[in-house]
This record gives C-alpha cells, sequence and structure tokens, in this order.
C-alpha cells in the first residue's frame, strides 16, 4: 500500500518531515495543508524528528501515520538510518522537509530513492534572527544538492535562500501561509470565557496576543510597553487589559516579570488552549512584537477575525501588515513605539474600528487557506508529474 505507483487507489505518498508535531505556527499549517489537500490526491505521513503531543488529533484524516524519531535521545545517526528504513519501506513519492532540523533527512531520503525532495523554510530562531550564523547556513548549503524545489513563506526568507544560501530564483516557490476564514472570523465577544475580576465588561479593551512564550516573540517588550502606557495615561488604567494566551519556557518568568513592573493586576496569562478562535473574538487590538518572523499564523488569524495589528517590523510581518490602513508597524524591541502605537488604538475606536475591516478583507482577498492549498498542490503536481 506504501508504493509510490499513482493508481486510482493509492495516490502517491507526501513524507513531511517536521522538528516536532506540537502547538505552534509552522506545525498549525501543516496539519491544515493534510486537512484539505483532496484525500484522492495525496496520501501523507509524518515524521517529528523529535516527537509530537496531542496536537496531532487535529489531523481530520484517519490514514495519517505521526512517527516520532527522538533525536535528543537516540541520536542523529539513529534517525537518520530510521528516516531511510522508512522511506525504503513506504516509497513516498516526495519528501518535504521544514527548516533546519529537517535537513537530516534529505541524505537518507536520496539514499533511499526518493524520486523528489521538498524543503521549505518557515521562520527564524532567537539565536540567529537574522539567519547570519555561519553554521546553520553551512548546513543549508550543503544539503542544497539534495533538494529539488525550495518553499518559502515570506518574500524576506526567499530573499535570505538567494542571498546567503545562494539558491536560484528558478529552484524556490514563494507561497504565504493560509488562514480558515470561516473559522476564524469577527463576531461578537465570547461570553464563557473565565476572566478573571476586572476583564470583563463592555469599556474594558483587551489588548492581547496568542503564541509560545518563547524568546523571539519577545513578551517582555511588551509587558513593559503596557505598564508604560498606563504610567503615561493613567485614565487608562481602569480600562486596557493585556492578555497573553500560550505557554512555553518564558510563562513563569513572564508572570513574574508583570509582578516587577506593578501591572500584575491589568495583565491576565491564562496558558495554553484550543480556543484560538474564541480568544481573538475577545480582543480588541492584536499585538506581536516578536524580534522576527517568517510569515505569523497569529497575525494571519487575527487579520481574518477583524482586529488591528500591531507588530513588529521584521520578516514577514511587513508583508501582511498594510501600515496605516490595517495595523501599525513599530521597530523591535522599542518599548516607547510598541506603547505609543497601543496608546492610538486604545484612545481611538473608530481607527480600531476602520483598520479591524481592513484586516478583514485583505484576509479574504490575499491569504486565504485555499490559496495557500492551491500553491502547495500545484509544488506536489509538479513533483509527481501531475501538473496539467
Amino acid at each position: 500500500m506504501f508504493g509510490s505507483t499513482v493508481t486510482a487507489d493509492t495516490p502517491p505518498l507526501i513524507c513531511h518531515v517536521i522538528h516536532h508535531l506540537v502547538i505552534g505556527g509552522m506545525e498549525n499549517g501543516l496539519i491544515n495543508l493534510i486537512n484539505h489537500l483532496p484525500a484522492d490526491r495525496y496520501r501523507h505521513a509524518v515524521l517529528c524528528i523529535e516527537g509530537f503531543s496531542d496536537f496531532r488529533q487535529r489531523i481530520q484524516r484517519p490514514d495519517v501515520d505521526v512517527i516520532a524519531l527522538d533525536r535528543s535521545r537516540n541520536g542523529v545517526s539513529v534517525v537518520r538510518r530510521e528516516i531511510f528504513r522508512i522511506c525504503r519501506q513506504r516509497r513516498p513519492a516526495v519528501v518535504h522537509t521544514r527548516s533546519l532540523s529537517g535537513l537530516d533527512a534529505l541524505l537518507p531520503a536520496w539514499l533511499a530513492g526518493v524520486p523528489r525532495r521538498v524543503h521549505s523554510e518557515h521562520g527564524w530562531d532567537v539565536d540567529n534572527l537574522a539567519g547570519q550564523a555561519w553554521k546553520p547556513a553551512l548546513l543549508r548549503r550543503l544539503h542544497s544538492p539534495l533538494v529539488d524545489r525550495y518553499v518559502a513563506v515570506s518574500k524576506d526568507i526567499a530573499h535570505f535562500l538567494q542571498q546567503r544560501i545562494g539558491i536560484r530564483p528558478s529552484r524556490i516557490t514563494q507561497i504565504y501561509n493560509g488562514v480558515d476564514t470561516e473559522r476564524f472570523v469577527p463576531g461578537p465577544r465570547v461570553g464563557d470565557i473565565a476572566w478573571p475580576p476586572g476583564f470583563e465588561g463592555a469599556d474594558v479593551l483587551r489588548v492581547g496576543t496568542v503564541g509560545r512564550m518563547q524568546p523571539v516573540k519577545d513578551h517582555a517588550t511588551l509587558l513593559r510597553a503596557i505598564a508604560l502606557l498606563a504610567a503615561r495615561q493613567p485614565a487608562l488604567r481602569p480600562r486596557v487589559r493585556l492578555v497573553i494566551v500560550g505557554d512555553g519556557p518564558l510563562l513563569a518568568s513572564t508572570r513574574d516579570l508583570a509582578q516587577t513592573l506593578g501591572i500584575a493586576d491589568i495583565v491576565w496569562l491564562p496558558g495554553s488552549s484550543d480556543r484560538v478562535p474564541q480568544w481573538l473574538r475577545s480582543l480588541d487590538v492584536f499585538v506581536l512584537p516578536s524580534l522576527n518572523e517568517g510569515i505569523s499564523n497569529t497575525i494571519l488569524e487575527a487579520m481574518a477575525s477583524g482586529l488591528p495589528i500591531v507588530a513588529s517590523r521584521v520578516g514577514g510581518n511587513v508583508e501582511l501588515v498594510a501600515e496605516g490602513r490595517t495595523g501599525l508597524l513599530v521597530p523591535p524591541g522599542n518599548v516607547e513605539q510598541l506603547a505609543g502605537a497601543l496608546e492610538r488604538y486604545t484612545t481611538d475606536e473608530a481607527l480600531r474600528r476602520e483598520h479591524g475591516k481592513a484586516t478583514r478583507r485583505l484576509a479574504l482577498e490575499r491569504f486565504s487557506l485555499a490559496a495557500m492549498v492551491g500553491s502547495y498542490q500545484a509544488v506536489y503536481d509538479q513533483m509527481c508529474g501531475l501538473a496539467s
């Protein structure tokens, strides 16, 4: 059943390689892709270089295997041998690797005779924000002969692949992430969230963000900006609230920082949640202060939810946010300018509404899930010789 021959009952197998399948933007994009590609066109398997969580349950197709390779425990050599074995056994038509750790699968896939290999780049690590570190760049260059097609989720990353890694533009396809505009919609605030005291009421303005609590997201700058806003505009303090939804290694230290800044009463960190559409509908302004980004799924989800966006002027953010029309961009790490942008939105209801309507329109016009899925299908069709 795992042969690569294309017949009516055995579509070609796409073997996706990802670092781990847990809550995250890249991981959510993969699941959306698997769920929405035509089931009679391709089969799928997911190899996790590390492991997976119950996030895998969002895959709706029952025929998708998710395999944990546990590199940290087993070592790189064991993982590469296992990828070779899986490729020999299941004979995928395409192996699609993602980001730096996915490079581990390219040589085993090639040695196993996988006909086509696709590699995509999705974003940046906090210790390599501009992609300038020599070792990751060298690894990408060394593996480039094994890649038939690159996918970049932003123009910024496509430029990085060309300029830093030396990939010809003809080998790169740029595909924006897509958002489910039927799941993420504008609407009235959700009434069944158990808000802490002071976070409810028609006059309360909720500024918020959703995502992993990790250094690259720079939640510390956001907390300091809220503290500055509250100090500069005392009349806003009874109304403005900050909500940060997500879990991760910096959750505890971020709560401590809120205490240190004296804003613990206006900041709530409820932890992780699988009710992201409901959280977004309960916000008035979405904020993403990241130090760098590929293409942010949470910005796209906030746009589809009809929220004005405040984001750092980095990476793919500038390709999503139409400054002055759908949101405001600020330099990364700049507390003063981030506080200023939040002040504009929290003091101007008309501006919030105008930009919120514009973000929804832009999500529908340019960043639909259907457009993303169609673009990836075109890449796979070309790789498998199915393109018309």
